[in-house]
């Protein structure tokens, strides 16, 4: 299993990767607004005090679903507009994800 710490790390970088895309297109900003900049520093927060990394593979699989539920619905608008955009800033980290949830999915059939 990847080393717990340096799977926080790539989970932050892909939620700020998914952030930075949505506020670009939405906000017209060249950096985080204080709006998505909160909704990063939150994000941050979850992920490092998150107790399931060590067995999840990513926080949109997770079924605890530690945010508060303002959050939460902006991080889905978050990902649901940035997932399929990924694929143009990290295309090989867009098609393991999709290879993990269909490998997670499966998994959770058969149990």
């Amino acid at each position: 299993m990847k080393d717990l710490k340096k799977k926080r790390e790539d989970e932050i970088k892909v939620v700020g990767q998914m952030i930075e895309i949505y506020c670009k297109a939405h906000h017209k900003s060249k950096q985080l607004c204080e709006e998505c900049q909160d909704l990063y520093d939150y994000a941050t927060q979850r992920v490092n005090h998150c107790p399931f990394m060590e067995t999840k593979t990513f926080c949109s699989n997770c079924k605890v679903h530690c945010y508060k539920p303002e959050y939460r619905e902006k991080i889905k608008e978050v990902m649901r507009f940035a997932g399929p955009r990924m694929l143009f800033v990290h295309p090989i980290l867009a098609i393991k994800h999709v290879i993990e949830m269909k490998k997670e999915k499966k998994a959770q059939k058969n149990q």
